[in-house]
């Protein structure tokens, strides 16, 4: 049985903020500015109070992909009932070793937190089921998303479940010629946008292959094309983003959820691939000594 979270409340509301339709975004700021009233009150107090309907909170809370405003509330409550953090906080000019250390942990952590607050655990069931049925697993993703997908296929080869990760659009493309519905195609990609990633799932649907995203919180390009969706939260970057080094944990994350989620559903199996791929790379390392 899975039971969602109950926390994570304001985290959607904030990620989604700039993307919903005028009379939903009303609503938004309001609870954003005011979350411990607004727990209170039912919808159609809080349609009043932001000049709007009740219709439009239910479909704030459709936007969130959420099942109802009661459920929005309750993580909300959880919310308000967290410890405070110091959240993300950039790096300056000049700064010494330490600090940054101290910074990176702290954005580290928020970003793993904020992820897990968002996670609909049904979905993700659903993809880890999906994983254990497939045939193949094919991983793609462009730029830094590539470094995700490359985690992740180095992983469930390990418990014998093959899986792809190439990083030419067109050898993907080749790939998924051939697949059929037991194959999975896994599309990677923080903004959701990426237009490589959109045209391999769009791809894989017209093959019949099981589709999964992995995007930023909220609705996109790479969203909308795939069959299952999961979500990391929208993190607050720092200005020094070349790496996008807390939206990357968060993706290794989910990744690393997933791995053990099936190999857990198949723990004896796994424990013995895991031997066996130890002994292979002990039976090399031995070889060149």
């Amino acid at each position: 049985m899975y039971v969602s979270p109950t926390k994570g409340g304001l985290v959607m509301l904030s990620d989604m903020l700039s993307k919903l339709p005028p009379s939903e975004k009303k609503i938004a700021q309001y609870i954003l500015e005011h979350p411990q009233e607004a727990v209170s009150l039912t919808a159609s107090e809080l349609g009043e109070r932001c000049n709007a309907s009740s219709a439009a909170v239910i479909r704030l809370c459709k936007s969130l992909k959420l099942k109802g405003f009661q459920e929005l509330k309750l993580r909300i409550v959880g919310d308000l009932n967290k410890s405070e953090h110091e959240g993300y906080r950039d790096i300056k000019p000049n700064e010494s070793v330490d600090a940054v250390l101290e910074k990176m942990t702290t954005n580290s952590i928020q970003a793993l937190r904020e992820t897990s607050e968002i996670v609909n655990l049904a979905d993700m069931a659903t993809v880890v089921d999906v994983l254990i049925r497939a045939r193949n697993v094919h991983f793609f993703g462009v730029g830094a998303s590539s470094i995700i997908a490359m985690d992740a296929q180095q992983k469930f080869l390990r418990i014998n479940k093959p899986a792809t990760a190439f990083t030419d659009v067109h050898v993907v493309a080749m790939n998924i010629a051939n697949m059929t519905s037991e194959d999975v195609v896994f599309g990677i990609s923080y903004s959701g946008e990426t237009s490589e990633v959109y045209d391999i799932l769009q791809l894989a649907n017209q093959k019949g292959s099981r589709t999964v995203s992995l995007t930023h919180y909220g609705n996109s390009l790479i969203a909308s094309a795939a069959q299952l969706n999961l979500f990391i939260s929208a993190t607050k970057e720092a200005t020094f983003r070349s790496a996008a080094t807390s939206s990357r944990l968060a993706q290794l994350h989910i990744i690393d959820v997933l791995f053990m989620c099936v190999a857990s559903h198949q723990y004896d199996k796994t424990v013995q691939y895991l031997d066996q791929t130890r002994e292979a790379i002990r039976f090399m390392k031995e070889q060149r000594s």
